[in-house]
C-alpha cells in the first residue's frame, strides 16, 4: 500500500467540480483508492463518498492506493492534487 498526505489549497475546498475530476481520475487505476480526513475514510472512485467527507480549505487529507498499479495511481494522485486542489 502506498500513501500520501496533501493539505487543501483551494479556497473552496474539495466542491464538486474537483471532486468530480477526482472520481475520474481514481477511476482510472486497477487498485483500490481511498480518500481519508481525520477517521473518516471514502472510496475515491465514488463522488458521494469523496463529497460527504466535506473536506475544506486548510484540512489535510490522506490519499491511499494498494494493488497492482498503486505505484503509479499514487504518483498521479499525488501531482493531480498538486495541480487542482
Amino acid at each position: 500500500m502506498k500513501e500520501f498526505k496533501y493539505v487543501i489549497t483551494d479556497p473552496e475546498g474539495i466542491h464538486a467540480r474537483p471532486a468530480g475530476l477526482l472520481v475520474k481520475q481514481a477511476a482510472g487505476y486497477k487498485s483500490d483508492i481511498k480518500i481519508g480526513k481525520g477517521e473518516k475514510t471514502a472510496d475515491a472512485k465514488r463522488i458521494f463518498g469523496v463529497m460527504g467527507l466535506g473536506v475544506k480549505t486548510g484540512e489535510e487529507i490522506v490519499m491511499t492506493a494498494d494493488g497492482e498499479d498503486e505505484e503509479t495511481a499514487i504518483a498521479e494522485l499525488e501531482a493531480f492534487f498538486k495541480e487542482n486542489l
